[in-house]
C-alpha cells in the first residue's frame, strides 16, 4: 500500500532539535538515509519506508545506540510534545495512557499497539500498517522506552518492566536492561515489552481533566477525518493479506473487523471501482511474488499461505498472473537454474 492517502507519517516538530541531545544531525541522518534535505525545513510527510530509513541511519552515527535512546527519551521536553502524546500524559492513570496512546497513535504513524491484560501481566506488541519489512530495531527500542518512560513521568514512581523481548541487540544492552530493570530476551520471533499489571492502576500525577476536556474532542475529531479519508480499497487489502495464512478471507470476516455490514463494506469498494473479489485476487498475486521471494518456502507452502485448498489452483492462478509457473519464475527472481520440469513440487495442468 502506496497510497499518500494511507501511507505517511508527519515526523514531529521537535524531532530533529532533540536528536542533537545525543549527538547527531538531522543532515547527517538524512544523507545516510539517502532521503532530501528538505524534510528538514518543509512541513511534509513521509512514508513508512522512508521512516524506516531514517531509524535504520541513527544507530550507524553513534557509538551506543542503547544509550543514545535512552538519552533521547529521557531528556524530551514535555512541551515538545505533539497533542496525541500529552493526552496520554494527562491522562488518569497508567491504564488510560496506553490506551490513549494505542488511539492516537495513528495520528502521528500508521502503526498499532497491541495491548494485552492477562494474569499479572500487560503485554504490548507493535504492528506497522503499510510494511512488510521488520521495523528497525533503533525504533522499536524507541517506542519501548518511551512507554515506560510515560509511566514513570505520569506517576513519579520508579516503574520497571516485567519482562523485554527484542529481535537482536543493538549497542549496550546492559544500559537498557538497567533502564528497564529487567533481564532482556534477544531471538525471539516479536518484540514485546511485557509490563506489571498491578502498575497499570497507579494514579498519574500528571492528571488534567481540564485540558483532555480540550484535547480529545479535538483529537478524536482529526482521528475520525483521518479515517474517513483513507481508501476503503487499501485497508481491505491490508487486512486480506493479514487474514490470508491458511484461509481465504471472506467478506464478512473483513466487513466485522472494519464495524460496517458487508453492503455498506460492498458499496465503498465499488464506489472506488474495485470489488471484494478483484482485492482477494491481488492481494494473493502481491503475497505470491513475496512468498516465493523466499527460497526456504516451497511451493507447497506458499499455497497454503495464500489460502489455496491445492496446488493446482495456485499453480493455474500463478500462470494467469505472471504468464509462467511459480518455480520458474522464483528461479528467474532469485537467480537460479529453472528446476527440471519432472522435478517440480507442483503438479501439471492438464
Amino acid at each position: 500500500m502506496t497510497s499518500n492517502t494511507f501511507d505517511r507519517l508527519k515526523i514531529p516538530s521537535g524531532f530533529w532539535t532533540e536528536l542533537h541531545q545525543i549527538g547527531v544531525t538531522g543532515q547527517d541522518v538524512l544523507r545516510k538515509a539517502h532521503l532530501p534535505l528538505t524534510l528538514l525545513i518543509e512541513p511534509v510527510f513521509v512514508t513508512t519506508a522512508q521512516y524506516f530509513a531514517i531509524w535504520d541511519a541513527i544507530p550507524k552515527l553513534i557509538d551506543d545506540p542503547s544509550a543514545g535512546i535512552i538519552k533521547f527519551i529521557t531528556n524530551s521536553k514535555i512541551a515538545q510534545w505533539p497533542p496525541s502524546l500529552l493526552a496520554s500524559y494527562h491522562a488518569r492513570n497508567y491504564r488510560d495512557a496506553l490506551n490513549r496512546m494505542s488511539r492516537y497513535k495513528q495520528l502521528c504513524a500508521p502503526e498499532r499497539f497491541h495491548i494485552t491484560e492477562k494474569g499479572k501481566s500487560c503485554m504490548i506488541e507493535l504492528e506497522w500498517l503499510n510494511t512488510d519489512q521488520p521495523e528497525p530495531p533503533m525504533l522499536v527500542y524507541n517506542t519501548f522506552v518511551a512507554l515506560l518512560e510515560l509511566g514513570r513521568r505520569g506517576t513519579e514512581q520508579p516503574l520497571k518492566a516485567s519482562r523485554v523481548e527484542l529481535s537482536y541487540p543493538l549497542g549496550n544492552v546492559k544500559a537498557l536492561e538497567d533502564y528497564f530493570g529487567c533481564s532482556i530476551q534477544f531471538g525471539g520471533s516479536s518484540n514485546r515489552l511485557t509490563l506489571h499489571r498491578s502498575d497499570l492502576d497507579k494514579h498519574f500525577i500528571s492528571y488534567n481533566a481540564e485540558l483532555l476536556d480540550i484535547l480529545i474532542p479535538a483529537l478524536d475529531q482529526t482521528l475520525e477525518e483521518q479515517q474517513r479519508n483513507k481508501s476503503i480499497t487499501e485497508i481491505v487489502k491490508w487486512l486480506m493479506k493479514r487474514n490470508l495464512e491458511g484461509g481465504r478471507p471472506d467478506i464478512q470476516t473483513i466487513a466485522n473487523e472494519l464495524g460496517m455490514s458487508e453492503r455498506t463494506l460492498q458499496r465503498r469498494l465499488t464506489g472506488e471501482g474495485t470489488s471484494f473479489k478483484l482485492l482477494l485476487t491481488e492481494a494473493r498475486h502481491d503475497q505470491a511474488r513475496k512468498y516465493l521471494e523466499n527460497p526456504s518456502l516451497d511451493i507447497k507452502e506458499v499455497a497454503f499461505l495464500l489460502g489455496y485448498e491445492d496446488q493446482n489452483s495456485f499453480y493455474r492462478a500463478f500462470r494467469s498472473w505472471e504468464g509462467d509457473t511459480p518455480s520458474n519464475w522464483r528461479a528467474e527472481q532469485l537467480g537460479i537454474s529453472p528446476i527440471p520440469a519432472n522435478d517440480l513440487d507442483i503438479p501439471p495442468i492438464h
